[in-house]
């Protein structure tokens, strides 16, 4: 029987209290005078006596218990305010270091019940009352009451405590946990719960203590994937994790570890493609439970791309390596390359092209591995006795490798090689050279005599000459290059030797300023050379940053002439930096006085522009970004032609990367600068009609710098005027003076047109002025008189008078030699004329290249006497020379010196013409007059007639099948009715290379056989079965299928660097060329998976995913929107309008690799997980369609839950590239994402996810959006029900709720995972913030 005695308030306590918070002695004293009098502490100190003569036996009533308590509040209150505001936190680290030395539970209890209600009256704040005692050292597992009373205590106040201040505290009370070793008494484990408890409540969705997306992020911090939590919390902590799994699914694409890029595609330098250099992992965003195999290397991914021919650049971007600054841990990633590479070149099924692609990956990280690497190589090295490994080889490295080093092994190789060096006479024909120079390559002296025969062999005869093209040019005597077999039998260090050979002789003749030319042969060879990455170094870097400038240094213009002639015709898959760079050197050699010669700046301008031309569209923004800060050094200070064919460029890059596309402004885009700048140097205008092709921000930028244009009539005023003058002029010395001093005005072609009309003839002092106004000059006259022509035919009567404007203008072409054929076309095609002038300047066009038959002979017998493929040719200069003396090239106006009255005797110095002729220089000269000719809708035939006479041409084009991607991507909507003019530009083009390829190397056996032959009036229309084909040839060629789908090549000299880049374009040649509307097309190809069809594999299905992916993302957009229209559909579907369509769990709904392995195909995991693919291989220009998409389409159409999640699912894993790429797109969505909840809100009766909702709603805010859409996403969720606006009042910073208010929520099924039991919420508990 306890009794029960009333005993006096606790002084004696109350004084311990103020011991401990007095923290110096002045606040002592003043704390001691407040004291209560001796004879009360006198008789507290009986009754603590008494109670521990018999502990167990009193009991104080509860309202006993409250006096003690509010009399030490009260007591406790008048002290704490006489503390400053800085004293507060320790002096609470004093009480709990009081408390926690004290043994009686009893009074520990009290001392935690003192502290309880001076927070709950608001005394003491809870945030630092509950760090105080978590991070107290003296709370250990092992005072297990202490440890009970201290959790109790925290469970009790911590709903006061601040989001941040509650995950602060989580990670401590983690920390602590993980203290507890694994095996305890079990007579501790309930008190031990304590702290379960706790964390229980932190975690409990309903009790909203702190978003859960930061319990979780901490959760996964202590417990990464893989790492199973304490044993204390058993499930809770494993079951909550469990219910971010649906977050993590919404950020995840859908089959992302089996996409795969298409290496030099414009999609495969994006940000998609990023792995951690450390890890090799994706950099996922957030510590969320994603798949499991999202956490694995992605070796599979980086040993396809390391098996790509050329792949170098994009492993740098795919890494973040830097081939300038690498540091340790990118050479600890080498190392991970170098164990790929020898992986796949020691696998008994790698092909010997694939050793090769390895083998210079090897060697290009050689230098910064050092001896690491080295070593690792040893074991393969007997392979370089053999030289490099030819692509076109067939045998497999397994076998190679061992004939090799059984070779190597075996003595008698030994007394052979030096039996075949002591004879000195080595045969060109003998595989002994290759041999020697291989096995010597690095003993000196044994090395001379193979390397000597090598370079005897190309440099020719000191005594022997050849003429070259044009007069007083002669080489030396050697004409036969190298053969390929030869140089790719030679080792790396043997094929550095050579090239620097050659280099350092060509250079050496540079100095001496030698009138005799190189020869032929070393020429051919050096550009062979040129291919081999392995020797980049020597190699191309070499050839644009040492030799030419020190040709250029040494005014070898000969030598400069022939550089450029080999960068121009000879040189295959170089960088596009190198090829930037080379066009900033040409921008500055035109400048020089010294290169005002004919012949030479007509190679630089025709350098130029096929650098200018051949860009490719995801080159143009990457390189010349690099120069923003001086746009000057990339652009022409004086060529018209040239800047404004980088404005086409520009246009046709921007538009088929997308790199506008919901863009109205160039205002903040990397392209303004050089707009200007280039309007600045060349102020032009351009027509309507090609205008109107540009994407929309260049549209509006040259409408507001429009450049005023002299009037036709201006400009016959002033030639009639300057040929009055050049009639009445008397004195030689003046005429010349006159026309041709700089600032006289360019009409000078205008008047010999205006002499051979009035006379017939031009007499010796035209032929001395044009002599004297110069190349550099001469080209603004060109220009001008490119207008006068248009004005002179535009009002010629016709008839007679029209033959005799053509007789003229062809014989100042082909008889007077005054300009050449491809600079009057370039200049005319540039013009921006309009209406019925343009048709007239079109018109004198297809003149000049068919009417007389000098152009279309020349290029007749060149296209059928030659051959495009110069690497396996031995005898080009024969049939090179042979045409020139055909067709011979005058440069310098020949033609006008023997025609004058008397007639001029000339003997120009030609500069050596190694390759070049009229017809080549005039290609990409073509390329543009085809796209003129696009632009203006009734001289479509004239085009028809031009590639029906002319298209042949092509068959020397360097990159044929990319022109034609290009020119159908642009006009697309130029071409879309005119199915005709398509076929016929397809067929000239790739027809034009039916000799010199195999057959179904570009177009399927199915298109040649239907679409080709179809007539206008009765389009061929494709079935399914065509489209599965054609993309299951794709899917093939990325699989590394043998025999592949299309025939075997050598990779260095094809157009394309890898099967699956030749692969993506002829396909999206072949599509865009059909007689089929875009959309039809787009919704053709996504049936290919979206439909059941027989052609596709069920186990291979993300791979054809991934195919339609790129393929679709590589066309015009009228063909990808289609998939909105797709999304629209299944979101429109009874499966994810109508709730009791599917009563399943909706994150299996969308789960498409379980639907697809169980057999229960669904149609919208099917288009989910398809516009994954496609929006993963897309460009960001693309994705930022997605913002209005999300906007105007669907916002209006989502009013259901399992919709809003689909959307969730849908645009979710593109957050990181927006934030990354166009941080103003992930703005757009993040408020659309609201919104659409809002929709949901309003039209759903109950809400079943809103926890997952609100999980992802907190990753877009804490991963991506920050407080950016703060402002507008407040007044959304304000508008919410209670349930959803308790959930993401952390996010509006919503102080506190209303009890009531979330009462009328249920919020028992807030969460998709079921909840383990927890502890009663007192959700009535204010929330300060």
């Amino acid at each position: 029987m306890f009794l029960n005695i009333q005993l006096d308030p606790p002084w004696h306590s109350f004084e311990l209290f103020q011991c401990v918070l007095s923290l110096d002695p002045r606040e002592i004293s003043t704390s001691l005078c407040n004291s209560p009098p001796p004879e009360a502490l006198e008789s507290n100190e009986k009754t603590e006596v008494i109670e521990e003569a018999f502990p167990g036996m009193f009991m104080d009533t509860p309202e006993d218990e409250r006096t003690k308590l509010i009399s030490c509040l009260g007591a406790f209150r008048q002290f704490w305010s006489s503390l400053s505001q800085d004293s507060h936190e320790q002096c609470i680290q004093w009480i709990v270091r009081f408390v926690h030395s004290q043994h009686s539970p009893k009074r520990i209890s009290f001392l935690y019940d003192c502290l309880a209600m001076a927070v709950e009256t608001g005394l003491l704040p809870p945030r630092m009352v509950c760090e105080s005692l978590i991070n107290s050292d003296t709370l250990e597992w092992e005072r297990t009451q202490l440890w009970a009373l201290t959790f109790t205590l925290i469970r009790k106040i911590i709903g006061g405590v601040d989001y941040k201040g509650v995950r602060d505290l989580l990670k401590v009370m983690l920390e602590k946990i993980s203290t507890i070793p694994n095996t305890v008494s079990s007579a501790v484990v309930q008190q031990l719960l304590a702290a379960k408890e706790v964390v229980a409540y932190i975690l409990e969705r309903n009790a909203c203590l702190l978003p859960a997306y930061f319990a979780v992020t901490e959760i996964r911090k202590l417990y990464p994937e893989g790492k199973l939590p304490h044993w204390l919390l058993g499930n809770l902590v494993s079951d909550f994790v469990d219910t971010f799994r649906p977050t993590a699914r919404i950020n995840s694409i859908c089959g992302r570890c089996s996409l795969l890029p298409v290496v030099n595609n414009s999609g495969a330098m994006c940000n998609s493609w990023k792995l951690d250099p450390t890890t090799l992992r994706f950099p996922l965003k957030g510590l969320l439970p994603y798949d499991k195999d999202l956490f694995e290397p992605q070796t599979a991914l980086l040993r396809y791309v390391l098996e790509q021919p050329y792949s170098r650049d994009m492993v740098c971007n795919m890494l973040g390596l830097n081939k300038q600054t690498l540091n340790i841990a990118q050479i600890q990633l080498q190392d991970w390359s170098l164990h790929l590479t020898l992986l796949t070149s020691l696998t008994s099924t790698s092909s010997a092209a694939q050793c090769w692609r390895t083998s210079w990956w090897i060697l290009w990280c050689m230098p910064w591995n050092g001896l690491r690497l080295k070593r690792s190589l040893m074991m393969v090295e007997p392979v370089s006795f053999c030289g490099s490994i030819s692509p076109a080889s067939s045998f497999s490295l397994c076998s190679f490798s061992l004939r090799v080093f059984l070779i190597w092994s075996c003595h008698s190789i030994k007394r052979f090689l030096q039996q075949s060096l002591r004879n000195k006479s080595l045969q060109m024909n003998d595989y002994k050279i290759a041999l020697l120079c291989n096995a010597y390559s690095t003993n000196s002296e044994c090395f001379t005599l193979p390397m000597g025969v090598l370079v005897e062999t190309i440099y020719g005869n000191g005594n022997m000459r050849i003429p070259l093209p044009g007069t007083n040019c002669m080489a030396s005597g050697s004409i036969t290059p190298l053969p390929m077999n030869l140089l790719d039998s030679l080792t790396v260090h043997a094929k550095m030797s050579l090239i620097h050979s050659i280099a350092t002789r060509v250079i050496k003749l540079a100095h001496a300023k030698s009138s005799v030319a190189l020869a032929p042969a070393l020429v051919e060879t050096y550009s062979r050379l040129l291919v081999y990455m392995e020797i980049e170094s020597l190699g191309i870097k070499g050839f644009i940053s040492q030799l030419l400038p020190t040709v250029f240094r040494s005014h070898a213009w000969g030598i400069l002439h022939t550089l450029l002639e080999m960068f121009s015709y000879r040189m295959h898959h170089i960088q596009p930096h190198y090829r930037v760079q080379l066009l900033s050197h040409l921008h500055s050699l035109a400048a020089v006085p010294q290169t005002n010669q004919n012949q030479l700046h007509l190679c630089v301008e025709s350098t130029a522009l096929r650098l200018i031309t051949a860009l490719g569209s995801s080159e143009v923004q990457p390189q010349f970004t690099r120069f923003l800060s001086d746009p000057k050094t990339v652009l022409s200070a004086e060529s018209e032609e040239l800047n404004r064919a980088l404005i086409l460029t520009l246009a046709r890059a921007t538009h088929v990367t997308d790199f506008f596309t919901g863009s109205d402004s160039i205002q903040g885009t990397w392209c303004k600068d050089i707009l200007q700048t280039i309007m600045s140097f060349t102020p032009h205008n351009w027509a309507s009609h090609t205008l109107s092709s540009f994407p929309a921000p260049l549209q509006a930028f040259f409408k507001q710098n429009n450049v005023p244009q002299e009037s036709r009539f201006n400009l016959k005023k002033n030639v009639e005027e300057e040929y009055r003058k050049w009639k009445s002029m008397t004195t030689e010395s003046d005429i010349i003076t006159h026309f041709s001093v700089q600032r006289s005005p360019p009409l000078f072609l205008c008047l010999l047109w205006k002499m051979l009309l009035d006379t017939d003839h031009i007499n010796q002092i035209g032929y001395r002025v044009l002599e004297r106004i110069g190349a550099r000059a001469l080209v603004a006259h060109v220009r001008t008189f490119a207008d006068f022509l248009v004005y002179e035919f535009s009002t010629s009567a016709g008839g007679q008078q029209l033959n005799k404007c053509i007789e003229i203008l062809n014989d100042m072409v082909w008889k007077y030699n005054i300009v050449t054929l491809d600079r009057l076309i370039l200049c005319l095609a540039m013009r921006s004329h309009e209406g019925n002038e343009a048709q007239v300047c079109y018109f004198i066009i297809q003149l000049l290249l068919l009417k007389p038959n000098d152009f279309r002979n020349r290029v007749s017998d060149f296209v059928k006497e030659n051959s495009p493929e110069h690497w396996l040719q031995n005898d080009w200069h024969t049939k090179h020379m042979n045409y020139h003396k055909k067709y011979p090239e005058k440069l310098y106006f020949e033609g006008l010196a023997e025609q004058v009255n008397p007639p001029v005797q000339i003997q120009p110095q030609y500069l050596p013409i190694y390759f070049g002729n009229v017809c080549l220089r005039f290609l990409p000269v073509f390329d543009i007059v085809i796209h003129r000719f696009l632009e203006l809708l009734p001289v479509s035939k004239s085009l028809e007639t031009l590639l029906d006479h002319l298209g042949g041409l092509y068959k020397f084009h360097d990159r044929p099948v990319t022109y034609l991607y290009n020119t159908l991507h642009y006009y697309e909507g130029h071409l879309r009715e005119r199915t005709n003019l398509k076929r016929k530009l397809v067929h000239a083009i790739i027809g034009s290379l039916k000799d010199n390829r195999p057959l179904g190397w570009c177009l399927s056996d199915t298109y040649l056989k239907f679409a080709m032959n179809a007539r206008e009036e009765n389009p061929w229309i494709p079935d399914d079965t065509y489209y599965c084909k054609l993309i299951g040839r794709l899917v093939d060629t990325m699989a590394g299928k043998s025999p592949g789908p299309f025939p075997n090549c050598d990779w260095r000299f094809n157009e394309f660097p890898n099967p699956a880049a030749h692969a993506l374009h002829v396909t999206c040649v072949e599509l865009m060329a059909l007689a089929v509307p875009g959309k039809d097309v787009g919704n053709a190809l996504l049936d290919v998976v979206l439909k059941s069809q027989p052609l596709v594999p069920r186990e291979n299905i993300t791979a054809w995913m991934n195919a339609i992916g790129l393929i679709i993302t590589a066309l015009p957009e009228p063909y990808w929107i289609v998939l909105h229209d797709r999304i629209v559909s299944v979101i429109n579907s009874p499966s994810l309008t109508s709730e009791t369509d599917w009563v399943g769990y909706p994150f299996q709904l969308f789960d498409f690799t379980a639907c697809h392995q169980s057999y229960s195909e669904m149609s919208c995991s099917y288009t989910l997980a398809l516009a994954h693919a496609v929006w993963h291989h897309s460009s960001i220009g693309q994705l930022s369609l997605i913002p209005k998409f999300l906007t105007e389409v669907l916002i209006p159409i989502v009013k259901t839950e399992f919709q809003l999640l689909y959307v969730y699912h849908l645009v979710g894993p593109f957050l990181q590239r927006f934030q990354q790429e166009r941080t103003r797109c992930m703005i757009e969505i993040g408020v659309a994402f609201y919104e659409m909840l809002l929709n949901a809100d309003r039209y759903s009766s109950h809400l079943n996810y809103m926890d997952p909702i609100c999980d992802f709603l907190y990753h877009v805010k804490y991963m991506f959006t920050g407080d950016s859409v703060k402002d507008q996403v407040e007044k959304i969720i304000c508008n919410l029900r209670p349930a959803l606006k308790l959930r993401l009042r952390f996010i509006t910073h919503i102080t506190k709720m209303e009890p009531a208010a979330v009462a009328q929520q249920p919020l028992s099924s807030g969460s998709p995972a079921q909840q383990p039991s927890q502890v009663p919420v007192n959700v009535a508990l204010p929330v300060t913030q």
